[in-house]
């Protein structure tokens, strides 16, 4: 009976997914720091995730059945982290805002990969007097401070109010306008570079059309190092709400738990000796930020052959490969 080879070509498939295939090529130092981001990324995926679950409290409740809870209380066996100047559970805190978190990552990362990647595709196919205009735009674009167009956006999109959706939204359409020319000049470079590949041409000599040709043949092929983009955008969309809960124009504590609210709150906390309440909002975003930017360092590494370290016997299974290659 044959054996079939479903689960061969689906195993290959898997092994040259983004991530997979960085932690197989990966050894030494390289690879301690890409498992390292790893372990971060997911734990944070999983307080986002497994938030109502694993909460003791709702990240808006200040008291229970006994009463109202305490304010600025230290940790102890019911609040593990303590409790906040307002009687909010910290743990609780931190725990949700993982899940607003990760709702503008989401949210500012797929508009930008949207728009980004069909300019990049229609600019670099196309050329011409829309490719000038759009590397224009791209190049005036990187002038926007993020942070102070989110602060607008936050004003326009919320109209004062700091709302769930206002906050996530503000954030998100900020980092979008401001990364969009990051996907747009990777993908327009790549095109440029395909476009005179012989599939290409091929494609172009039977009849197919403009959009089949870049839809088909150029997107699949220009999208490889995307997901470098992604964790850098992800982790500048986690500091730009932290950054709009801090100066007080992200969202209200009522609507969604965020880290740069509840720091923005223990300011004063600091000098009185208390230290819980900003201590592990801080380390929330301190770590996250450090797993996805070691994630995304190390497969950029990895991605670079001058950059990329093999152990000993790596190196030395290349090198005898290439001379059995050399003596055929």
């Amino acid at each position: 009976m044959a054996t079939p080879t479903l689960p061969t070509s689906a195993g290959a498939r898997l092994k040259q997914l983004p991530v997979i295939s960085h932690l197989r090529m990966s050894s030494g130092l390289q690879r301690g720091m890409l498992i390292a981001g790893l372990v971060l990324s997911a734990l944070f995926l999983l307080c986002a995730l497994l938030a109502p679950l694993i909460a003791p409290f709702d990240f808006a409740q200040s008291s229970d059945a006994s009463g109202d809870f305490p304010r600025q209380a230290a940790p102890d066996g019911k609040f593990i982290w303590g409790t906040t100047s307002t009687g909010y559970d910290v743990f609780t805190r931190t725990l949700y805002g993982a899940q607003t978190a990760i709702w503008v990552i989401v949210a500012a990362v797929i508009m930008s990969l949207f728009v980004g990647v069909l300019l990049g595709l229609v600019s670099g196919y196309l050329g011409g007097w829309f490719d000038r205009i759009m590397v224009v735009l791209a190049d005036a674009i990187y002038a926007f401070p993020s942070l102070l167009l989110a602060i607008v956006m936050s004003i326009v999109i919320s109209q004062g109010q700091s709302s769930l959706f206002g906050g996530i939204m503000a954030a998100a359409i900020s980092i979008t306008v401001v990364f969009i020319p990051q996907y747009f000049r990777v993908v327009r470079a790549e095109v440029m570079r395909l476009k005179a590949e012989p599939f290409v041409e091929s494609a172009q000599v039977i009849g197919a059309s403009p959009w089949r040709v870049m839809f088909t043949h150029l997107l699949r092929n220009s999208t490889r190092t995307l997901p470098l983009i992604f964790t850098l955008n992800a982790t500048e969309a986690l500091l730009t709400l932290a950054g709009l809960g801090f100066l007080g124009f992200g969202i209200e504590p009522t609507a969604a738990s965020e880290w740069g609210y509840d720091l923005n709150r223990a300011m004063s906390d600091a000098t009185s000796g208390i230290w819980w309440t900003g201590l592990f909002p801080g380390l929330a975003i301190v770590l996250t930020v450090m797993g996805l930017t070691l994630v995304g360092e190390s497969m950029n590494d990895l991605n670079d052959p001058r950059l990329r370290r093999f152990s000993r016997k790596k190196a030395k299974r290349i090198t005898q490969s290439a001379q059995a290659g050399a003596a055929q």
